[in-house]
């Protein structure tokens, strides 16, 4: 994606037509990337968005409002309190640069009437807002810059505004297609596309390869490569693209880029609204940040949940090591009791300075076995340290099993919480998982959960569950486990019918049985345990085991972890997932 010199142009042509003479009622500072200008103008009541985030900088108007901080920052209230009621006198953007200068107009704290200048530099990690005074001295800006912090200008209040150098050439300069082409010619053995990018400012890549697509040309042919007239073809389109940007004759398109993703780019045609840029950027760039928030929140949460899982895991290792140990108590008793049933062989002995003693093994046909003992005590210890270490590990054995069995359960649960986080479709549905987690002790430290709190308790009434209809049925899906809890204990009624997955992670799906005590047709109970396969880890599987039954067969264990039942008197159908919305 590029917000190249082109776009920006188109941009700028749109809002002056759009906001000249405006008025700015309203200045937010939603992050510290983005300003957003309130702005009264013929009639309507524009928002102006400006982003110089280093990935998704921009300008437009938009219709997608952020929530703003309760406290103005800094800058939000300087601008405030310089450019609140000006006038915009006009909007003009620099070359084919991504610079966009506002010409403001108002009166000051002194009621004189006096110009102010907004500049907007959009140029990656070094992008900035800045507003200048009448004389083009900078009052303030959003990022501070100097020299001596390897900037090339310094960007700092009372110096001179100074715009960035660049060195590449100005298409809008070019008399005509012979200097194109001399322009060109310096490095012939470059690719065309990279060749104008590299050479010309304002024109990026994805913009150059949607000219060469435009025109049939393949982008990956080199200068040498290509007949004048095709280089004439190429100068010419840019021309009339560029000429077409104040005649309503240059539009934009979408399309995905080599590597697959949503792109961009201006080209020949007429427009169907003459905001048509600004909406489209604002609905991409909207959607792009909306995406990019979801997949940042998720693999975040996911992040912790893997820590989480790899100590759990670590710890079943170590409740394995141990419960191997445990093992060998039988071994123990035996030496202990075999020492003690042949301590009279020994009592001439001074019984001290023994590594080992043989002795016949009376519960193997009286073979004879080797002892090992603690040459630092005499064997009658010896033999009460075995006794006191089966002792131990018989007591082990028993609170090791359940540590490892309310391991298990910490993993399954766990388990269920990936799968829930890597089916969720939007951020509504990572906030009830966050919700969820939230109150779970298990993630204490992390979110400084309060013993008792009861902080979520009605978050499972808020829940929406998924809701199909199907032959006259309606049939609804939780999405996490705090709404399969809640669909399950406190929305189904006793004769409804619940299906799961059989030992797999996945949805609770409940079919609404309208009062009835009799099983619906069992092409219905197909197609719900098709839908529940579907919402399951085993929705690219086939012959899928799904269990079913009434609901008043599903019972909810006190203390069990949310979503985590045990039910019986049920069936089992084995099933291909399908899709219920298709």
């Amino acid at each position: 994606m590029a917000f190249d010199g082109v776009i920006t142009k188109t941009i700028v042509y749109e809002l002056n037509n759009s906001l000249c003479n405006g008025k700015i009622n309203k200045i937010f500072e939603p992050n510290k990337n983005e300003i957003l200008l309130g702005i009264y103008a013929n009639g309507k009541n524009f928002a102006l968005n400006i982003c110089i985030d280093p990935n998704n900088y921009r300008i437009h108007l938009t219709t997608n409002i952020k929530p703003n901080p309760q406290n103005a920052p800094n800058f939000c209230m300087l601008l405030r309190k310089h450019i609140l009621g000006y006038k915009i006198k006009g909007i003009e953007s620099y070359d084919l640069e991504r610079i966009i200068i506002i010409h403001l107009e108002g009166y000051n704290e002194l009621n004189d009437l006096t110009n102010k200048k907004l500049v907007i530099e959009l140029m990656g990690k070094h992008s900035n807002i800045i507003l200048l005074n009448n004389s083009d001295f900078i009052i303030d800006s959003l990022r501070h810059l100097d020299i001596s912090s390897n900037s090339t200008r310094n960007i700092l209040p009372a110096h001179l505004y100074i715009l960035p150098q660049n060195n590449k050439y100005n298409f809008l300069n070019l008399s005509s297609f012979e200097e194109f082409k001399k322009i060109l010619n310096k490095n012939t053995d470059q690719t065309i596309n990279k060749s104008i990018a590299n050479n010309f400012i304002g024109f990026s890549i994805s913009f150059v390869n949607t000219v060469l697509n435009e025109l049939k040309i393949d982008k990956s042919l080199t200068i040498n490569q290509l007949s004048d007239s095709v280089l004439n073809n190429i100068f010419n389109y840019i021309s009339s693209i560029l000429s077409g940007i104040s005649t309503g004759t240059s539009s934009i398109i979408s399309f995905n880029n080599e590597k697959g993703k949503p792109d961009y780019s201006i080209v020949f045609k007429d427009k169907s609204d003459p905001l048509e840029v600004n909406f489209f950027i604002d609905d991409f760039y909207f959607s792009k940040e909306t995406n990019d928030y979801f997949m940042s929140y998720r693999n975040n949460i996911l992040k912790l949940i893997f820590n989480i899982l790899t100590k759990y895991t670590n710890r079943i290792k170590s409740i394995d090591n141990k419960l191997a140990e445990c093992s060998n108590k039988d071994t123990y008793k035996l030496y202990g009791e075999l020492i003690t049933a042949n301590l009279y062989k020994f009592k001439d002995n001074n019984n001290k300075n023994l590594e080992s003693i043989t002795v016949e093994n009376y519960y193997d046909n009286n073979n004879l076995i080797s002892i090992p003992l603690d040459k630092r005590f005499s064997i009658h210890v010896n033999a009460s340290r075995y006794f006191k270490k089966y002792n131990k590990l018989k007591n082990a054995l028993e609170i090791v099993a359940k540590q490892k069995e309310d391991a298990k359960k910490e993993i399954e649960y766990l388990e269920s919480i990936i799968y829930e986080l890597e089916s969720s479709k939007n951020i509504s549905d990572i906030n009830e998982i966050y919700t969820e987690l939230s109150s779970n002790p298990i993630f204490a430290e992390y979110f400084k959960i309060k013993k008792g709190s009861t902080k979520n308790k009605d978050e499972k009434k808020n829940s929406s569950p998924r809701e199909y209809t199907i032959d006259g049925y309606t049939i609804l899906v939780g999405k996490n486990n705090v709404q399969n809890d809640y669909l399950t204990t406190k929305l189904a009624d006793k004769n409804d019918i619940w299906f799961h997955t059989k030992d797999i992670h996945g949805s609770h799906v409940i079919l609404k049985n309208n009062s009835s005590t009799e099983l619906p047709s069992n092409d219905i109970l197909i197609k719900c345990a098709q839908i529940a396969a579907f919402y399951s880890k085993a929705k690219l599987s086939s012959n899928v085991p799904v269990d079913y039954c009434f609901v008043k067969y599903v019972k909810k264990v006190s203390g069990s972890k949310p979503g985590m039942v045990i039910y019986t008197n049920n069936k089992t159908l084995t099933v291909t997932p399908s899709d219920p919305n298709l």
